[in-house]
């Protein structure tokens, strides 16, 4: 029997960061108009985070029962180490959904934007087949394109489209900066993997590109929302504030000169833990200069 702790780190917390900034940038985006709704913040919050602890269960299963996690580097494998039996991990990850599933129903109903029920139906499918199913996508070397998706357009924009009832061009823009944050998370995971994932054959991105290529990806990833900082709607005269979220570049420039450096197995562990930080304080810098601007 799997201990308290045990399933807090198998719901592999740095990466629960990737599921609150969407939100933090969201909800900044939609009080820059002045139509924040703070309830249905935290209903989106709780999907986002809920969806990411459930699509993190459902790899611990799904990788476990195939062998992929059976000789790895990094955080605990409920499945592959055997401290939880398979149907208590798929359990965890189908209870987690259903949370996703239940919030993200009262958000809709609260903003009458029934037709998000169907995106995010999309999403829970998405997270399961990632590692699940006959044809996981995440073998196939797509896995970053669900998370710019999902955890980039769908969840900042829909946490401003839930609020305001439409999305501007700060929204798209913070959705692409922390789709591109979300994405080097991924990355610098699947990094440190690309050893064990070549032999058990999970063509992941890092896998098909090679580890050299996978660190100059990672470090451009790092740069994109820097630039689009750029972006008129969010650099305007009456948003000067933005420009507090270069604070975080030098966390940005340790963790690309660490990775393009070589780092490689543990210590990639930190490097994820230190990319989740990076795309949460951007998030919160970003969502709260958005959310002053209107009070200058």
């Amino acid at each position: 029997m799997a201990s308290a702790g045990q399933w807090v780190a198998g719901a592999r917390p740095r990466t629960l960061p990737a599921a609150l900034a969407p939100v933090l940038v969201g909800t900044g985006a939609a009080a820059l108009v002045q139509s924040a709704h703070p309830g249905r913040a935290l209903l989106a919050a709780v999907v986002a985070l809920a969806l990411q602890v459930g699509v993190n269960y459902s790899n611990d299963y799904s990788d476990g029962v195939r062998g992929t996690d059976a000789d790895r580097v990094g955080p605990l494998r409920l499945t592959a180490s055997g401290v939880a039996p398979p149907r208590q991990v798929l359990r965890a990850a189908l209870l987690s959904f259903a949370v996703a599933a239940v919030a993200g129903v009262a958000l809709v109903a609260l903003s009458g934007a029934w037709w998000l029920l169907v995106v995010g139906a999309l999403a829970v499918v998405a997270a399961w087949t990632y590692t699940g199913g006959p044809r996981p996508y995440g073998y196939a070397g797509l896995g970053e394109v669900f998370v710019f998706l999902f955890f980039g357009l769908v969840a900042t924009l829909g946490t401003t489209y839930t609020q305001t009832g439409a999305t501007g061009a700060a929204s798209w823009a913070g959705a692409v900066a922390v789709g591109s944050l979300a994405c080097a998370i991924l990355v610098a995971n699947n990094l440190r993997d690309v050893p064990t994932d070549a032999v058990a054959g999970k063509r992941t991105l890092a896998v098909r590109l090679g580890a050299a290529r996978t660190r100059v990806l990672y470090a451009a990833l790092l740069v994109v929302p820097y630039l689009l900082l750029a972006v008129p709607a969010l650099a305007r005269p009456r948003a000067p504030l933005v420009l507090v979220t270069l604070l975080t570049a030098p966390l940005a420039v340790a963790a690309a000169r660490t990775v393009l450096r070589g780092a490689a197995g543990r210590e990639l562990v930190g490097v994820l833990g230190a990319t989740g930080r990076l795309e949460l304080l951007y998030a919160l810098l970003l969502g709260l200069a958005l959310a002053l601007t209107p009070l200058l």
